[in-house]
């Protein structure tokens, strides 16, 4: 499973029980005493061994806590459901972001409130970390802070004669910039662009940039650079059907079916939605620019790509989608919440765990965007190239916006039952934004909630 598709997660799966065996009931106590407790996620290999590594370090600094690892690559969602509707969680772990929000209301995941002033690293995170259910309430955070940035190939730049993206947020690209180079790095096989005669748009050798329609991370720092909004501020009201909002979906329908410099539905795969990574698209050289999380460096260095990053493209002051990631919290079914808490702020702890420095994870905890020694903690290394600094940290500390799936109310239904049928409609090119979002603003209205609360830690 993708990490993207486990973002999209809404956690309103059916229950299944398949695969579920691994958990116990909340923990217990082993032969000699010491405390069991069970940590449930997901991931690639590469998260697999980093997270088992983080495990046997616990247990080194905790020699009378015992940790088994439950890896769940496949159906997350409908496994933990399961296991929540038998009373037979882990101790804490992974949780997909808005089911997160739904179990936290029900009673099944531990208030850490209380225990910020215990931890202290917990009460220094950047404050869209932090994942409130009420006043004081708080169910967990997210468990890394993921943002969108726009990956491309060094070699497809160069031999394009195209310009290198910006890699400092007050020099990144207008919208116009952004298809002028698209349209250099696009060729079919025959080698013509978009905009010479002859081009075979049914024959793309390579596009010039991929950017997800159907996916909000990817185009919601567009909308909040263009000075719209997905709610107004009560979040009671969509905003999409709003001038400034319809340019933002009109140019990402433009780069598919009018500039013919991005790829539409199934031009990237044979079948179904099977779209290869960021990493492997760019190897290829099938697309010249991708948006996409900064989770990616971790493959762009495994498969060794020849990347760089830049920030995203801008209307008015720039923006990124970011907290792109699960949570993380702790069940309320444990038996030792005192334990758990212990391994929750253990686990997400740069000192501790090496995702980090291998390019999976970004931090939590500010100091280590504001003090040059913790940064360096986490990006001096050779799997973070030079312009990391700028187009990744500043851009994250400063021009940050949290992802939706984070703030708004009952998401997960809106996304499935009207929100994501016209993202593909739009992606389709069958109708214009125009007229696809003032149809589809009145029903996301009628299904929102409100904004989820927020408050200072």
């Amino acid at each position: 499973m993708k990490r993207r598709d486990l973002f999209r997660m809404g956690g309103l799966a059916a229950l299944g029980a398949a695969g579920v065996s691994a958990c116990g009931s909340g923990g217990g106590s082993g032969a000699a005493g010491s405390t069991q407790l069970q940590f449930m996620y997901w991931g690639s290999t590469f998260e697999k061994a980093a997270v088992e590594k983080m495990l046997k370090s616990f247990e080194q600094k905790n020699q009378d806590i015992k940790v088994k690892p439950v890896f769940t690559p496949d159906e997350y969602d409908v496994k933990l459901n399961s296991l929540v509707a038998g009373g037979n969680t882990p101790d804490l772990g992974y949780v997909p972001m808005s089911m997160s929000f739904r179990l936290a209301e029900q009673g099944n995941l531990v208030n850490l409130f209380p225990y910020l002033q215990k931890y202290p690293q917990l009460a220094g995170y950047l404050p869209d970390a932090y994942l409130w259910y009420g006043q004081d309430k708080l169910h967990g955070v997210a468990t890394a802070n993921e943002i969108e940035l726009l990956w491309y190939s060094k070699s497809a730049i160069a031999a394009a004669g195209a310009a290198t993206p910006p890699a400092v947020a007050s020099s990144a690209w207008s919208w116009d910039q952004l298809v002028e180079n698209a349209y250099k790095l696009t060729v079919d096989q025959n080698g013509k662009h978009p905009d010479e005669s002859g081009f075979d748009p049914k024959q793309v050798r390579q596009f010039g940039i991929s950017i997800s329609l159907t996916y909000a991370a990817a185009w919601y720092g567009f909308l909040r650079s263009n000075g719209a909004d997905f709610a107004d501020e009560a979040g009671k009201k969509c905003l999409l059907d709003t001038p400034e909002a319809i340019q933002v979906f009109q140019n990402l329908q433009d780069l598919i079916h009018k500039h013919r410099v991005a790829p539409g539905p199934g031009q990237l795969a044979a079948t179904g939605d099977d779209v290869p990574g960021t990493n492997i698209l760019l190897k290829t050289k099938r697309v010249a620019m991708v948006v996409d999380g900064h989770w990616s460096l971790l493959d762009m260095n495994e498969s060794k790509v020849d990347y760089g990053i830049g920030v995203l493209p801008k209307y008015a002051e720039p923006f990124t989608t970011s907290q792109v990631a699960g949570a993380s919290s702790v069940f309320s079914t444990t038996k030792h919440v005192e334990e758990a808490v212990e391994l929750f702020a253990f686990h997400i702890d740069p000192r501790y765990v090496d995702l980090y420095q291998q390019g999976l994870w970004m931090p939590q905890e500010k100091k280590y965007y504001e003090d040059q020694a913790a940064v360096d903690s986490w990006t001096k290394n050779d799997g973070h190239p030079p312009e990391f600094r700028t187009a990744v940290v500043d851009y994250a500390r400063d021009h940050g916006v949290p992802d939706l799936r984070n703030r708004v109310k009952n998401l997960s239904a809106i996304s499935s039952d009207v929100l994501t049928p016209a993202l593909q409609e739009l992606e389709s090119g069958k109708r214009p934004a125009a007229e696809v979002l003032k149809e589809v603003s009145p029903k996301i209205t009628g299904m929102l909630q409100g904004w989820q609360h927020v408050q200072e830690p």
